[in-house]
């Protein structure tokens, strides 16, 4: 109870700060000419996300070494900083670097610290930093003409390097400043943590547009995945596709979208989840990636013999966006977002996730485990298909607010995976404090996950999040 009403006179008073708010007007990032004209320029941008959570733990969670129906924290999402440098209009070069999800018990390194009075180290503190981002790019076919400064009816640009410009969605190539939504679903970065670097791989790609038609596509070496398939009780468990890409192989993607009205920007590759009334945006998309021998599974032959079998990693999406303005004088903006995605990872291939999940087995536990671990685990993905439907409406200025502004938005997300046995939902609802834009903002958000037990959803868990977000 006392927690409860910690929290409940912080939100209150950061409302009353919201509502007292001055508005910034100033164009994201800063910006250092380095010549008279302009055209030759560095950019930086810095952002951090912090949380405040209250979750509900699945069955048979340990929140360090102690059973944990329940679990509040705060703890840091993203702590950013990227820059980029236009050297030339012909040529750029962009550095990303950061840390994400650090806990009160992990996201740090080993012996990041002593605590507790036997003296034993956590690995909570002193997160590594590391690159998200390094890549060199040359235009070809500037979407701004250098000579005349008009916008070209067609652009072609290629780059090199650990890089962002992917496949798949509109979602997969979400910006993570500027969602609708406190955080994206995860299962848009399909490879996360696994042959990627934080959704990133290295290689090379190439973007651009024709008239209102966008593309970005790539080739790339993900990273080693060496995965072994299950087995229990010294028995080869078969049909269970797992991350080995032992063959090395190169994977591609691509994502095109053809843009009715105004246009999204090419300079970088982080598309916007909600434009806040600033642009009327309505887009269709589709995209794949595709990764040759990217999962192994126990196959039986016809002769009785198990072998182990390789599997194409092939995904799949076809998307829509809108973010319009409407009302009088446009003071409402409706932002919509749905997308299909059709995996195909092999055989019974399921992967969960819990965003900095602090919960651990439970070794005294007498009851009956989720299918999808311990703490706030929930499933990701898998060989099958998920739909994911998000929509927000942003209400007009209120005079007696300021400069606040208010964007309910709420979420369905439907898991149809060969791994489950029925179709498993996820809800999420919420609400964003605008204090300036995405640059200052405040969300809340309610999230109800779904329960498996023996691959069966059974019901919902809660998750409380607020997040308070400043960028440059």
């Amino acid at each position: 109870m006392f927690k409860l009403i910690l929290c409940s006179l912080f939100s209150i008073s950061l409302f009353l700060s919201a509502v007292h708010a001055q508005e910034i007007e100033q164009a994201p990032g800063m910006k250092f000419n380095l010549d008279s004209t302009g055209t030759r320029y560095l950019r930086l941008f810095m952002w951090n996300q912090i949380w405040m959570r209250q979750i509900e733990n699945n069955p048979g969670t340990a929140v360090n070494a102690d059973n944990s129906q329940w679990t509040s924290d705060i703890s840091i999402r993203r702590a950013r900083i990227m820059m980029y440098a236009q050297l030339s209009p012909r040529y750029l070069i962009l550095a990303h670097f950061g840390i994400n999800n650090q806990t009160f018990t992990n996201g740090g390194v080993p012996f990041g610290g002593v605590t507790g009075a036997g003296g034993t180290y956590t690995s909570g503190k002193k997160p590594g930093m590391f690159f998200h981002d390094v890549w060199n790019e040359y235009a070809w076919v500037p979407s701004i003409n250098p000579a005349t400064g008009r916008e070209t009816k067609a652009s072609f640009y290629t780059g090199f390097g650990l890089h962002s410009w992917l496949g798949l969605s509109r979602l997969t190539n979400a910006s993570t400043m500027r969602f609708l939504m406190i955080d994206a679903p995860i299962f848009n970065w399909p490879t996360i943590e696994l042959s990627d670097q934080f959704a990133r791989q290295m290689g090379m790609y190439m973007k651009g547009h024709i008239g209102s038609l966008a593309y970005r596509a790539n080739l790339n070496k993900p990273f080693t995945t060496l995965s072994q398939p299950p087995v229990e009780n010294g028995a080869k468990v078969l049909d269970i596709a797992v991350d080995n890409n032992a063959t090395n192989p190169w994977s591609t993607a691509a994502y095109v979208y053809y843009q009715f009205k105004d246009r999204d920007g090419l300079r970088l590759p982080f598309l916007t989840g909600t434009h806040l009334g600033t642009k009327s945006v309505f887009n269709i998309g589709a995209g794949f990636y595709s990764s040759p021998q990217g999962t192994i599974s126990h196959q039986l032959q016809a002769n009785g013999d198990t072998l182990a079998a390789r599997h194409n990693i092939n995904l799949f999406s076809a998307d829509i966006f809108a973010d319009l303005p409407f009302g009088p004088d446009k003071r409402w903006a409706l932002t919509a977002y749905s997308v299909y995605y059709q995996h195909n990872w092999g055989p019974n291939y399921y992967r969960t996730v819990g965003i900095m999940n602090e919960g651990s087995v439970d070794p005294n536990y007498a009851g009956t485990r989720s299918s999808n671990g311990p703490g706030n685990a929930r499933p990701l993905l898998g060989t099958g298909n998920i739909w994911y439907t998000q929509a927000g409406v942003l209400l007009p200025r209120i005079h007696a607010l300021k400069h606040l502004r208010l964007q309910p938005f709420a979420a369905y997300t439907r898991h149809d995976l060969q791994a489950l046995r029925a179709v498993a939902s996820s809800y999420d609802a919420g609400i964003n404090l605008l204090l300036d834009g995405h640059r200052a903002k405040i969300t809340f958000q309610y999230s109800a996950r779904p329960m498996i037990f023996d691959k069966m959803p059974q019901g919902h868990l809660s998750e409380y999040l607020l997040q308070t977000q400043i960028y440059l």
